[in-house]
């Protein structure tokens, strides 16, 4: 069984995948990531799953990498550094592809690799009380291997939010189209399953197909994006600034190029 994930399926056919570290904020450790990939293959062959929802427990629905992986990426060899981001970008890529809808249901605070998971669905719910920012700058990193798929969702108006890493409310997580629906807390399992039941009229496979073709229309990744983004995430753990910027989260003070902020 997993350690960091639940899955539930009700009698419909509809899956629920939570991500279960609350006590991390939902931070993707290396064992997540591969936990996440696993169900990703499971919930594809799964003829039975018509739909999957993806959530979080407790306060936040994930605050993006988990530092403490990251921080053990900087001091390994240059062939572990690099299978771990290409384990990252892969289940990113298994869950842009799954032939299922995925429908986010963002019940507190995306920060980082949360947002690129928002990003890997097929629309996302939020609490209208939850928070979004690609925080990566803050500790030196670059939002690298979500890249293509946060862009993907954005558009040109990614620049807005990219490398800033500012925080925002859901008026601009609406705005800049990350979110579809911003809702009370006590209101998001209702929007939830107003996403999800439409679904469960349609035909399994032409849902699949059209998927399929929406994502080979907008420009899926491929594997030489990928490969970018790979390489582009081990260069920053690699650069003095992410040992910097990860030293000084551990540390709780400001980097040393912080203006105090």
């Amino acid at each position: 069984m997993p350690d960091t994930i639940r899955l539930a399926t009700d009698p419909r056919g509809v899956a629920t995948l939570t991500l279960d570290r609350p006590d991390k904020h939902n931070a993707m450790s290396g064992e997540m990531i591969g936990e996440l990939t696993e169900m990703a293959a499971r919930l594809a062959a799964d003829e039975t799953v018509r739909a999957v929802i993806l959530t979080g427990a407790g306060a936040s629905f994930c605050a993006g990498g988990d530092l403490g992986w990251m921080r053990a990426q900087m001091t390994a060899d240059a062939a572990t550094r690099a299978a771990e981001a290409r384990r990252l970008a892969t289940m990113l890529g298994a869950w842009d592809a799954l032939p299922k809808p995925v429908v986010a249901r963002v019940q507190g605070n995306a920060f980082g690799g949360g947002v690129g998971l928002i990003c890997v669905g097929d629309i996302a719910v939020a609490a209208d009380t939850a928070r979004f920012g690609l925080t990566e700058t803050r500790l030196g990193l670059i939002p690298a291997t979500i890249g293509p798929y946060v862009v993907a969702r954005l558009g040109p108006a990614v620049r807005q939010v990219f490398m800033s890493s500012a925080r925002f409310g859901t008026d601009d997580a609406l705005r800049l189209g990350l979110i579809a629906r911003a809702v009370p807390p006590e209101a998001l399992d209702a929007a939830t399953e107003a996403e999800v039941a439409p679904y469960l009229a349609c035909a399994p496979g032409a849902v699949a197909e059209a998927k399929a073709l929406a994502r080979g229309l907008l420009g899926a990744p491929d594997a030489a994006r990928i490969e970018t983004t790979v390489e582009a995430l081990v260069r920053r753990w690699e650069s003095p600034e992410s040992a910097e910027g990860i030293a000084a989260f551990f540390d709780k003070r400001p980097p040393a190029w912080s203006d105090g902020a």
